[in-house]
């Protein structure tokens, strides 16, 4: 039987008749409670009260099982029903003679159920919520539904306070959990479940609100603090090891340690996981309860190490999480070198994208037979860090060399030497700038020829160097640039660094490898964040006793957005195109001298991000994902240790289900990567393969993968890092690199094949220069390799413009397009983070030879570097996205005129997709259209 209550049905009892309903409905409820107390349905409603101190606390909620139809629930604006357990609606099951409510034709995802609780609550008392919840429907993916509180005030707006939260798909009913506390009681309190979206179907089993804590319910009593609340029980061991547990060995409670010389850091005792046989052992505790999907934690522990004569390892805290289809994850959430001496504070953060079946949180990683000593452990909700401030920088001097008697017209003066070399000025230097440097810095006086010659060098790090502490501005980006040369007696080839030695840190600031008897350039650049007490800038490198050359040293800050100019004009030659939009047709005489707009749609240009398979179960993650990006690249869910981690055992679907996605929303993929080449990366079952079958392996690899994939990755990285790796090609030879390109390719015509590493763009890194990236690509050429693109991942600190661009000039003259495959930026101030990344989002898009951008990931907590992030953890945008989405606005076209009496408009706009809207007396016409690469100017014939 359905009983149906229509929109927006407002008949309220009084609070008298409310009162005397609840003590009706509270006895009622607890009475049927005691009847059925085998009955496992009522058993799994009391286990899943969050935070009730008593499962004899009365249920606030009237007819909260739908006995009596929708008595005292009321459809928000949208149609609902009752059905009982014997309809078999769509599947769904519930207790025999068991009712749930159906709330249907809904337009909005705030339309639901709701209650009116008001005089039902007390301020400052924490109520907590049970309910069982499903949904039914167009349902692709899990969905969220809600739970709401609506506060409504006579002289203040309604306010509405999200309670709980939990994913839901169509197979089955989902718990939803959480509390709630208010410090005042509003004129009206409505309690509502909401959240799928338009069109789907909201199913409601049974919902249950206790006071966590009855005998206070009706007292008032100051309140806490809103989340600051440790989810994790018994912090502190003072309750003993209760709700603490062994993972994989034996806990045991302490309160001193090797005859009183370990004793707690805070409180009176500690915990130690001892008996550890694997390096996962540790202490654990479970907080799925307690836990809520899409909020940031921060995990802090008080640890350290003791026993079997390991005086320091590395400790980290994991958290574990098993799915509700009983897959499992594991999240680092943050690792340090603890130490058998000394307490030490590990710290980190993590996020569940997903409602979790089960969540257990733990500390491992020393060796076995190493105890962890655990003595306090907190995990709160992150609080939300403030915004960092643009930096005032002031008279920041760009393009001024700090540097003193660089052109040593001043003999040594300025200069000292680092250890105990000797230091000369010489002549025969160049008397032009470094390229890089001139392209920053324009015309510029000649060089003087002189240079310092280091000799009696008996250290690698001995060289010249300079105090430059009082001419360094924080947060300012310095560019670096310098000639370099070596002596003879070299043993093969030789670096030359300019490095800078931060309060005794070292910190690259360019270098350059050395094989001949020529001058080299070095280009580099660095920025501090941090006040430092002394820095010092010094060249070093070659091996000792080989003598060290140094002319024409430059550090200066460099302007950024002067440069942008340039780009700005660059980017309008290459990105854009002459359009004359031409009218024909029956009625393109009426349209003459007509207003008409034209508005781009789409840019063309390739702007991707990384993604994993957790963050599709994010739906804010993936709303921004698919509004703002177009490319797709997985971040580990395609690479061998992840599809094969153990020989025979294959994991496909993480990858199937990130391309569902790709597919659903038109963004295309990359596949990231084929094969790994650093050593650090291939699985142990690799490793102890013989070379036959290490061989066979490979192929049998390649078919899998591209077979199964085939024409649904549109590139594909083969080997990735073959300039900083070389396990394969040790193992099966110099043939194997270019064999895998030419298999893949019989495999997957379709798919382009990419060449990719890292440091080829930043000047830092000699193994990895444009210059052996060259080498290499040619050399896998000569060798039949179908080498389609080359990929520079762009993970870069302090980018400068020519020094970025100097890179791709060199690799464009191979002519093959260039990706920037895997770009992020670091710092912690966002304003000079979205700074680097517009550095490097415009350097890309106005070069020529660059086809494609895509970021290392967007969402913090699920990137490889941090701060980085351009979405915080919980869904706010950043400076540095801010700067992103302003750069991608910027980049698409807009233009509007009148056309001309030949019956045509033109202007000049970026490649994508556009629209076309004429507005005439009569009516309004829309077209849409293309403009695509190309010199020569396009005609688009617009038939009326």
């Amino acid at each position: 039987m359905r009983r149906f209550l229509t929109c927006c049905f407002n008949s309220l009892a009084t609070k008298t008749n409310l009162k005397q309903e609840y003590q009706q409905e509270s006895s009622a409820s607890m009475e049927t409670q005691k009847d059925n107390k085998g009955n496992d349905h009522f058993e799994t409603v009391s286990q899943n009260m969050i935070g009730s101190s008593s499962s004899n606390a009365p249920n606030i909620i009237l007819n909260h099982d739908f006995s009596r139809g929708l008595y005292s629930w009321h459809p928000n604006c949208c149609d609902g029903f009752v059905l009982s357990a014997d309809s078999g609606h769509s599947g769904f099951s519930t207790k025999p003679g068991g009712n749930y409510a159906v709330v249907s034709n809904r337009k909005e995802c705030w339309q639901g159920l709701e209650q009116d609780i008001t005089s039902r609550i007390s301020p400052c008392s924490t109520y907590s919520i049970s309910a069982s919840v499903g949904v039914s429907g167009l349902v692709h993916y899990p969905t969220d539904v809600l739970a709401t509180l609506k506060l409504e005030y006579q002289n203040s707006a309604t306010s509405y306070l999200r309670i709980g939260k939990t994913s839901v798909s169509k197979e089955g009913w989902e718990k939803l959990g959480g509390t709630f506390s208010l410090a005042t009681i509003p004129d009206r309190v409505v309690f509502y479940l909401e959240g799928p979206a338009p069109g789907v179907d909201l199913l409601v089993e049974s919902v249950i609100i206790t006071c966590s804590c009855p005998s206070e319910c009706n007292n008032a009593r100051p309140c806490a603090g809103d989340g600051d609340e440790n989810i994790i029980l018994n912090p502190k061991f003072e309750d003993g090891l209760n709700n603490w547990s062994g993972r994989g060995c034996k806990i045991v409670l302490h309160d001193s340690m090797a005859d009183g010389k370990i004793v707690p850091l805070s409180g009176k005792v500690f915990a130690s996981a001892t008996e550890r046989t694997q390096s996962w052992n540790g202490i654990q505790q479970e907080i799925t309860e307690r836990v809520q999907r899409k909020l940031a934690y921060e995990v802090t522990a008080v640890v350290r190490i003791f026993g079997n004569k390991v005086t320091s390892a590395d400790i980290r805290a994991t958290l574990w999480v098993q799915t509700p289809n009983l897959r499992e994850q594991y999240i680092g959430i943050a690792n340090l070198q603890a130490t058998d001496t000394d307490w030490v504070q590990l710290q980190g953060k993590f996020l569940l994208n997903s409602s979790p079946k089960k969540v257990v949180i733990y500390i491992e990683g020393p060796p076995a037979g190493t105890d962890i000593l655990v003595n306090s452990f907190t995990v709160k909700h992150a609080e939300k860090i403030p915004p960092s401030p643009p930096p005032v920088i002031e008279n920041p001097a760009f393009g001024v060399n700090i540097i003193q008697n660089s052109n040593l017209t001043d003999g040594t003066n300025g200069w000292f030497p680092l250890g105990n070399c000797s230091l000369n000025v010489a002549t025969g230097s160049p008397h032009i700038l470094p390229p890089t440097a001139r392209d920053s810095l324009g015309p510029h006086e000649p060089l003087s020829g002189c240079y310092i010659l280091a000799t009696k060098r008996t250290q690698t790090w001995m060289g010249p160097a300079q105090m430059i502490t009082d001419k360094i501005k924080l947060l300012l980006t310095y560019q670096v640039s310098a000639w370099a040369k070596i002596g003879s007696g070299a043993n093969g080839p030789q670096n030359v660094n300019v490095a800078l030695g931060v309060d005794n840190q070292w910190v690259n600031g360019g270098q350059v490898e050395i094989n001949d008897d020529r001058w080299h350039e070095i280009s580099g650049s660095f920025r501090i964040e941090k006040q430092p007490s002394k820095v010092m800038v010094y060249v070093q490198g070659p091996a000792a006793g080989v003598d060290l050359m140094l002319a024409g040293l430059q550090i200066f800050p460099v302007d950024r957005k002067s440069r942008f100019k340039h780009l700005r004009r660059q980017t309008d030659k290459i990105r854009k195109r002459d359009v004359t939009l031409k009218f024909s047709g029956g009625g393109s005489s009426s349209v003459l001298g007509t207003f008409i707009k034209v508005k781009q749609m789409q840019n063309s240009f390739p702007f991707g991000s990384c993604m994993s398979r957790t963050n599709l179960d994010n739906e804010d993650f993936v709303n921004f994902f698919v509004k703002n990006f177009n490319w797709a690249v997985f971040g580990n869910e395609l690479k061998w240790y992840w599809t094969e981690p153990q020989q025979g055992n294959f994991n496909y679907s993480d990858a199937d289900e990130m391309l569902d996605m790709c597919k659903k929303n038109n963004i295309e993929a990359r596949g990231h990567c084929i094969f790994w080449e650093v050593d650090g990366t291939v699985q142990q079952w690799i490793k102890a393969l013989n070379k036959d079958d290490m061989m066979a392996a490979v192929q049998n690899h390649l078919t899998g993968l591209l077979t199964r994939y085939k024409g649904k990755f549109r590139h594909y990285d083969v080997n990735n890092e073959m300039l900083h790796g070389s396990f394969y090609q040790d193992h099966l030879g110099k043939d194997i690199r270019a064999n895998m390109f030419k298999t893949a390719n019989q495999l997957d015509p379709s798919a382009m094949l990419f060449v990719n590493d890292y440091h080829v763009e930043d000047g830092c890194d000699t193994r990895s220069s444009p210059e052996k990236y060259i080498e290499q690509i040619l050399d896998l050429q000569e060798q039949g390799a179908p080498v389609g693109g080359i990929g520079i991942q762009g993970h870069i600190d302090s980018p400068v413009g020519p020094v970025v661009s100097s890179a791709l000039d060199k690799l464009g003259i191979l002519g093959l397009p260039i990706w920037f495959t895997e770009l992020d930026v670091s710092s912690v101030n966002e304003y000079v983070r979205g700074d680097d990344l517009e550095v490097m989002l415009r350097e890309a898009y106005a070069h020529p030879a660059v086809d494609g951008i895509m970021l290392w990931g967007f969402w913090e907590l699920f990137m490889s570097r941090d701060n980085a992030h351009l979405v915080d953890a919980e869904g706010e945008l950043n400076e540095a996205g801010k700067r992103y989405l302003a750069l991608k606005k910027e980049w698409l076209t807009r233009a509007h005129g009148h056309v001309d009496e030949q019956g045509q408009f033109a202007f000049r706009g970026f490649h994508g997709n556009y629209v076309l809207e004429i507005e005439t007396v009569s009516k309004k016409i829309m077209k849409t259209f293309v403009v695509d690469k190309g010199d020569s100017p396009l005609v688009v014939s617009i038939d009326l």
